[in-house]
């Protein structure tokens, strides 16, 4: 296999990596894409587990013969930037692309407290801090614009417009410092100066030092107490210890972080354990221990008594703020005639530009899909601005359209061969591939059951792949019948299921429609019921609902249960999670006609 050289003449190559990267909905997409100047070279993936690896592997480098790495770590981990810029090897990254774990916001299932995967949004755009990327786009469910009321939404935008030009942010801090108002004491000063170094160019000693100085202001406090008072009352000890604790932040938060992970793995939700757990991840939290120290600061010192308890109260305050909020603290204090050179200023020194969320849906690109997705889509501050994803179809393929010609599989079969013409061109182009312009496609399609049967060569190589249906009693099949002759779950379709004595303690089924769209795919085989044979569906048409190419192998196991789910990620998973391909192909698209 090699890139056709045509495809290659006089086109510009910007590189791409993809996190959370899953079976590679993003990374299929971008490959798709081009403009008649530019393209997009794949430099590397990540995600947490071994078979969105071995996909990877066999699809991009095995079968089309490109060099492109994988990480399988957790982007939470402490080395995880480090072990990325190794693979990176000092290649510039022009775009990352990433969905974030979305299972904790989604708006078809309950809501966790405390829940780890909310914080990594956070190391993701710690990556994107450290790469500077021209572009960025995060993608996630669209129950991530009401989680918390919109809070989350507003969170997400403001961590994005906190990304800053650590070059830039030091010629800030001079500004500021010889900006601020000469009435400032010199503790306050100490304080603004250091909370600006710490949170704009991450000086781990600046943070240090502004506890130092709180620790010390305090000191002077506890000097003149009775020695008594000050060694064993218990707002005063609330306070130095609080102190402790927040200079301590780094090893609180893996406590926490280990307790979030422990809640996941063992399952801990909607029980009498998950409300205790929650409750000590809260008063180990920064903001916690804040409001308990102000708390005791209150009681414990009485302004008029001494005169240093406004700028305890005032730093403690500040430590939590955010650096918009801090800036705001700053204009009161700044010298008169400079309150509009710092906004300016400060501006000048975020790094990318975002406006609102941008809500897609895949039916508007080609997919024989209506999954609804929001993107946040970050542009550095010297690219344009991108505001929208505009439509590439008038209509999309249906159902039958997606999958009418895979319809010749039984019960408990699989197929390695078509038996049917394909029905539309859709079909056609789901099996001839499309990455055809750009790739001499030579090596066959390939199967690997585990990366251990990969690296001994054992491979699996015929036609068609993924397209197998599980062995169902006569019971199951009775049941899934009812369901689609009764045309959907409804209570009609119960009374009779309850007559026949096939009731089912399922939520929930859903009966394909061959002349629309898909619902949003999921990783459950059993939630759809083909339109017509009246069966679950197969891997391979929750693929082609999803707008994957037949080329492309899900790899590993096809179905796994229980605990087995915490570390492999089956093929049906890869499929439902997935980005569809077609979608992602427009937002590269977009990128391209943007990009500078």
């Amino acid at each position: 296999m090699a890139e056709k050289e045509e495809f290659i003449k006089d086109k510009h190559a910007f590189t791409f990596i993809d996190l959370f990267a899953g079976a590679g909905g993003f990374s299929e997409g971008f490959l798709q894409a081009s403009t008649p100047n530019k393209y997009f070279e794949f430099l590397l993936a990540s995600d947490i587990n071994k078979n969105c690896a071995l996909t990877h592997e066999l699809r991009y480098n095995y079968q089309l013969g490109m060099n492109t790495k994988f990480i399988t770590k957790d982007i939470m981990s402490p080395d995880f930037i480090e072990q990325l810029k190794a693979q990176l090897n000092g290649r510039d990254v022009d775009v990352v692309t990433g969905g974030p774990s979305c299972q904790s916001f989604s708006l078809s299932g309950r809501r966790r407290k405390y829940d780890r995967r909310d914080n990594l949004f956070i190391h993701y755009l710690k990556v994107i801090s450290e790469l500077k990327p021209k572009y960025f786009v995060m993608e996630n469910v669209r129950g991530i614009l009401t989680k918390e009321h919109g809070a989350f939404k507003t969170a997400i935008l403001n961590e994005i417009r906190s990304i800053i030009d650590k070059n830039q942010a030091k010629e800030f801090i001079t500004f500021v410092e010889e900006s601020l108002d000469s009435e400032v004491s010199d503790f306050m000063h100490s304080i603004l100066i250091n909370k600006l170094k710490w949170e704009l160019i991450d000086d781990t000693e600046a943070k240090e030092e502004y506890l130092k100085a709180i620790e010390s202001k305090f000191k002077e406090y506890t000097k003149e107490l009775p020695y008594q008072i000050s060694k064993s009352d218990p707002y005063i000890n609330t306070i130095r210890h609080g102190i402790i604790l927040l200079k301590n932040s780094e090893a609180r938060q893996q406590i926490i972080d280990e307790l979030m992970h422990h809640k996941a793995e063992f399952y801990i939700d909607n029980d009498n354990f998950a409300d205790k757990i929650d409750a000590f991840i809260e008063s180990y939290s920064d903001e916690s221990v804040l409001s308990e120290m102000l708390n005791s600061l209150n009681i414990s010192i009485d302004d008029n008594d001494y005169e240093g308890y406004n700028e305890i109260s005032s730093a403690l305050e500040l430590y939590a703020k955010t650096i918009e909020e801090t800036i705001g603290e700053i204009q009161e204090v700044i010298q008169d005639g400079l309150i509009d050179s710092l906004r300016d200023k400060f501006e000048s020194i975020h790094l990318y530009n975002i406006q609102e969320p941008i809500v897609v849906n895949s039916v508007d690109y080609g997919v024989p899909q209506k999954r609804e997705r929001v993107l946040f889509i970050g542009c550095r501050k010297d690219q344009p601005l991108i505001s929208e994803i505009p439509a590439t179809h008038a209509s999309s393929p249906s159902v039958k359209d997606a999958i009418g010609d895979l319809d010749f599989i039984g019960n408990g079969e699989s197929k390695a061969y078509y038996e049917l013409p394909p029905l539309s061109k859709y079909a056609i182009e789901s099996r001839i591939g499309r990455l055809n312009h750009r790739f001499e496609i030579t090596t066959p399609t390939a199967y690997a059951k585990s990366d251990k049967a990969y690296s001994e060569g054992n491979l699996l190589k015929q036609e068609l792949f993924n397209h197998q249906t599980s062995y169902q009693t006569d019971t199951v099949r009775r049941r899934l019948q009812i369901i689609g002759e009764e045309g959907g779950y409804t209570a009609e379709c119960k009374k009779r299921l309850k007559e026949e004595g096939l009731a089912s303690a399922k939520r929930n089924y859903t009966v394909l429609d061959p002349d629309g769209q898909s619902p949003t795919v999921v990783t459950m085989p059993d939630d759809f019921i083909h339109y017509s044979s009246f069966r679950c569906m197969t891997v391979r048409e929750m693929a082609r609902l999803q707008s994957f190419d037949d080329s492309f192998v899900f790899q590993g196991k096809r179905t796994t249960g229980g605990d087995c789910r915490k570390n492999d990620i089956p093929q049906y998973s890869l499929v439902g999670n997935a980005v569809p391909p077609l979608m992602a192909k427009a937002i590269a698209n977009e990128i391209l006609n943007h990009i500078r």
